[in-house]
């Protein structure tokens, strides 16, 4: 009824919630693509977003945690506290032409701004033939879904992804996770991020199973949620395990449901009800460019296969290491930049022509660093540029961290490399610790020491907090930040007395 169809893209700014989830699959329908909008984004974040990914229609959740959204909105483009829904003319965002509010506390609509409850109204006229028809002109390769990365590296690039490989990673996640019946997920992480939409909505819905949204992760009411309908997939990142093991009724809870999660490397201390064995596939690669994972092996995988390494291609990927510098193709187990390519690539960056974004054999060169062992399993070793060289050895942060993440009492862990006089950079690992955690500098280079090659050994551990260590939404560390705290944190402790 708002004339979106092909080629049309159509804003989310929500939590998880139903209206997010009937959104996307309405916008699929009516033949457009889905931008998913970040709800951590800052005023100036969300105007890059808007401009970079051209939307037509905006529908947004007015009020989330503290942030005002529609005030932010009103703000960046006044013209919509006057305009006509379908008519706006801007100059601030050309392509906009409406706005959808959702708020439960108000269902008024003004300008160009229209109230959920008239945004369902306006389009309910719209014959069943119609969307059958526009579903039915939807190919496999259009354009699904419009996400943007996580911004750990510099400003946010728009990734496009068709419903092949969208539907093709979802069915993957049935397989990599052993799902044997429909599985009941929950998630509090956002649907705009495409590990949870692969995952949480791919993963549960190709299966036939059902999802559990969270608006805001709370810990104790996620324990509820979890125990009344009887989840058996949780998705959580790991200091969110950390804060539903501190949260009341984490002891109490019956748990029994489960029948996946990363319980040896996430839970800290036992939880009566929690039996399960099954590891989430953490030995696993992957980007939003490749609409997540590219590489992993199955949860029921032995630990000598999977242990130290992130797996296999998945089936339809290619992958390769070339020379960061002339993009020669190397050999088993030496290093260089990780390549991929299959059915669920990316149609290409938004702005980017895919010669600039792709080599020439059509593969996506990923900027990490790695290699391919002789099992042809990749061997994930950090960002190129992240790689520490130390006294002439090259030492993977992410290896550090890998062993740092089993040392008792580290909740949050990011290893960096800082200038040094004579070993060109020095490893220094910053720690976030359990919160009944007494850990001191010595006893976790001790506990390193017999999982880890001496030249490996951070030569300082320092102690500090998540906001320090600046998380993204997706709890990446960027490491252009990660540097900056170690040096801030190596100074301020150089000064005590």
């Amino acid at each position: 009824a708002c004339g979106a169809g092909k080629d049309s893209r159509i804003g989310v700014l929500m939590t998880n919630r139903p209206e997010w989830v009937s959104a996307c699959f309405g916008i699929a329908l009516a033949g457009g693509t889905v931008a998913g909008l970040s709800t951590f984004s800052t005023p100036d974040e969300l105007e890059y977003l808007i401009k970079a990914s051209g939307i037509s229609i905006l529908l947004y959740e007015r009020r989330v945690l503290k942030r005002d959204f529609g005030a932010v909105i009103e703000t960046l483009e006044p013209a919509l506290s006057t305009g006509d829904p379908g008519n706006l003319r801007s100059t601030k965002f050309p392509f906009l032409r409406r706005a959808v509010e959702l708020d439960p506390s108000s269902n008024a609509g003004h300008g160009a701004i229209q109230s959920w409850d008239c945004f369902l109204t306006h389009g309910a006229a719209t014959p069943a033939a119609v969307v059958e028809a526009r579903a039915a002109s939807v190919q496999p390769s259009d354009p699904a879904l419009l996400f943007f990365s996580s911004g750990s590296t510099g400003r946010p690039k728009g990734i496009l992804n068709a419903h092949r490989g969208v539907c093709i990673q979802g069915w993957r996640n049935t397989r990599i996770y052993a799902f044997d019946k429909p599985v009941r997920t929950w998630s509090a992480n956002g649907l705009f991020w495409s590990g949870n939409f692969a995952l949480a909505i791919g993963g549960t819905f190709a299966g036939g199973g059902t999802l559990v949204l969270q608006p805001a992760f709370v810990p104790a009411e996620a324990i509820r949620l979890m125990e009344a309908e009887r989840v058996d997939r949780p998705y959580c990142w790991p200091h969110q395990w950390a804060q539903l093991e501190a949260a009341p009724g984490w002891d109490e809870a019956d748990l029994s449901s489960f029948h996946c999660c990363d319980v040896e490397r996430n839970l800290r201390r036992p939880q009566k009800s929690i039996t399960t064995r099954w590891i989430d596939p953490r030995a696993s690669y992957g980007s939003t460019e490749t609409f997540t994972i590219s590489t992993s092996y199955p949860v029921t995988t032995p630990r000598e296969l999977w242990e130290g390494n992130f797996g296999p291609p998945l089936p339809g990927n290619t992958i390769k290491i070339v020379d960061p510098e002339s993009g020669r193709t190397l050999l088993r187990g030496e290093t260089g930049e990780f390549a991929v390519k299959g059915p669920t690539l990316m149609l290409g960056y938004i702005g980017i022509p895919n010669d600039e974004a792709l080599d020439p054999e059509g593969f996506y060169r990923s900027g990490d660093g790695g290699y391919i062992d002789e099992r042809g399993r990749f061997i994930f070793q950090g960002r190129i540029n992240d790689i520490i060289k130390t006294g002439g050895a090259n030492v993977s942060p992410v290896e550090v961290d890998w062993e740092l993440g089993s040392c008792p009492g580290v909740r949050l862990c990011k290893t960096t490399g800082i200038p040094h006089d004579t070993l060109g950079e020095m490893v220094v690992s910053m720690i976030v610790p359990e919160a009944d955690a007494t850990l001191d500098e010595q006893q976790v280079i001790a506990w390193l020491k017999t999982r880890l090659a001496s030249y490996k050994l951070p030569r300082r551990v320092l102690f500090t907090s998540e906001t320090e260590l600046n998380l993204t939404g997706t709890a990446k560390i960027k490491p252009a930040d990660a540097r900056a705290a170690a040096i801030r944190l190596m100074a301020s402790d150089a000064a005590r007395p």
